[in-house]
């Protein structure tokens, strides 16, 4: 783990560092307040840090108030170095911001306790910070495909329209839906089923730009976002993705099933930032799509109302 030692002593700061490397510690030296401010406010800053009470530029004391008041994660744990003995002295150095203290001149073996306790608190934030992020990722996710779930999908076309309204760019939206999924589960089970969005989910992944999104909007339908995409792009993308799909059979238990999408395209030209709306939008074209005959690409553009629909623009069937 990595410490900082800030002192303005030479000899102080040359015994730290020979204690804390001799017990396995990572050390990072400063030699004023200011220096040790400045290495704690970076994003990389070390998790622990012992600071001299008496610093040029900045006490540490003022070092401790500042890293609290920027509330960073992960948290920095602070053991302050003082000859300071009275207990009015102390509760000051604490309510700055100090985790613990030490009494110059150091015991080496009252400082390695210490840091061990400091060590422990920051393995247990570092556990807490893994898990909470855990969480939060599979809040976002669908656990059946890995794919962003629709509230994620859905805040992501959200930002990609307010980003397309503020830059003046193009964002395309893709709703597809696998064809007949309701007979493959009859047919195959729904272990099967299963399955087959899983392998629809790695095929669409495969077949798009490293910038583009797409998410599982319902049981068989997946929404995907092209930043910076016009419609006549946007429709063959769909037309590629479709394609990757009823190419090939795709094996389920040792069993070949044929599995095709039908697919409802729009586009954004930044008038329009309602998500809502391009969703609305692409449904119609998934709807004409399926009443096409499925396995089919069907583009709309944005309506001047959004009580009526433009007709197809661009439409495809295998």
């Amino acid at each position: 783990m990595k410490v900082l030692i800030a002192d303005d002593s030479a000899a102080s700061r040359i015994m730290l560092r020979g204690a804390l490397l001799q017990w396995g510690y990572e050390v990072v030296v400063a030699e004023n307040g200011a220096q040790a401010w400045e290495i704690l406010a970076q994003p990389d800053a070390p998790p622990m840090a012992i600071l001299d009470w008496v610093m040029p530029y900045m006490t540490g004391p003022e070092v401790c108030h500042r890293v609290r008041e920027k509330r960073r994660e992960p948290y920095t744990y602070i053991i302050l170095l003082t000859s300071k003995e009275s207990k009015e002295e102390t509760v000051e150095g604490l309510e700055a911001g100090a985790d613990d203290y030490v009494v110059k001149p150091f015991n080496r073996h009252e400082l390695q306790v210490r840091l061990r306790a400091g060590k422990r608190i920051i393995d247990l934030q570092m556990d807490l910070l893994r898990a909470r992020e855990e969480l939060r990722e599979r809040a976002n996710k669908d656990l059946l495909t890995m794919l962003p779930n629709r509230p994620a999908i859905a805040s992501m076309l959200e930002q990609e329209l307010a980003r397309c309204h503020r830059d003046r760019r193009t964002v395309g939206v893709i709703l597809l839906d696998v064809d007949h999924f309701k007979k493959i589960n009859d047919t195959h089970g729904h272990f099967a089923g299963d399955a087959v969005l899983r392998e629809t989910a790695a095929r669409l992944r495969g077949n798009m730009r490293p910038y583009d999104q797409v998410g599982r909007y319902g049981g068989e339908e997946f929404l995907v976002v092209l930043p910076n995409c016009e419609l006549e792009q946007a429709a063959h993308q769909a037309e590629r993705m479709r394609t990757k799909l009823q190419s090939s059979a795709m094996m389920i238990d040792g069993v070949e099933v044929r599995v095709s999408a039908s697919f409802g395209v729009t586009v954004s030209d930044g008038s329009e930032r309602d998500p809502e709306v391009f969703v609305r939008v692409a449904d119609e074209a998934l709807y004409r799509a399926k009443a096409s005959g499925r396995n089919c690409v069907v583009s709309l553009r944005l309506p001047q109302s959004t009580h009526a629909f433009a007709q197809p623009e661009v439409g495809s069937n295998a």
